[in-house]
């Protein structure tokens, strides 16, 4: 075993050797010629404006991407001092999501009546004749086999107020 590892260190001390006997003078001439290059300029670091956190302010406005409505003002009805939303009244879960959000997925019926099925704000829901949806005051006053029928409570934008009829048509399976 001694001879074996005495004959390894022998035959890598010449091993070694051999590289300490060649010719390196085109490296150090090509090391050389970088060295007197003139250095390049490094760019400084760029300067970004800092961040400003923008707050969107216009959820209140009609959404961007339903068509705007054309009303014609000398055929546009007037509101009534009658017609208001009730202040007092304990609001629903689905008043506080817009009703372009929901759509009709199908139908419910037992003894105690009928139901729709919506779906919306985060899952499927049921809901009855009597029960609010959506941010405008929408009671639904009909529920059939195809359709929703919402009545909401709008502003005349002069004071008063206005039903609106809407309806959720039921959404075909694709």
């Amino acid at each position: 075993m001694r001879a074996w590892v005495a004959g390894g260190l022998i035959a890598l001390t010449l091993a070694l050797s051999g590289c300490g006997n060649s010719d390196t003078s085109d490296i150090r001439a090509f090391m050389d010629a970088a060295n007197k290059r003139p250095k390049g300029a490094i760019e400084p670091i760029p300067r970004f404006a800092p961040y400003e956190a923008f707050t969107y302010e216009a959820s209140a406005l009609r959404s961007p991407f339903q068509p705007p409505i054309k009303i014609d003002l000398t055929k546009r009805a007037k509101g009534s001092q009658l017609v208001k939303p009730d202040p007092n009244r304990t609001k629903q879960f689905l008043e506080g999501f817009n009703i372009e959000s929901f759509e009709m997925v199908g139908t419910l019926a037992n003894e105690t009546g009928r139901y729709a099925l919506m779906r919306g704000a985060g899952g499927v829901h049921r809901v009855k004749v009597g029960d609010y949806l959506g941010r405008n005051e929408g009671r639904i006053v009909a529920i059939s086999e195809s359709q929703v029928d919402v009545v909401e409570i709008v502003p005349d934008g002069e004071g008063g107020w206005l039903e609106r009829p809407r309806t959720i048509p039921l959404k075909e399976r694709s």
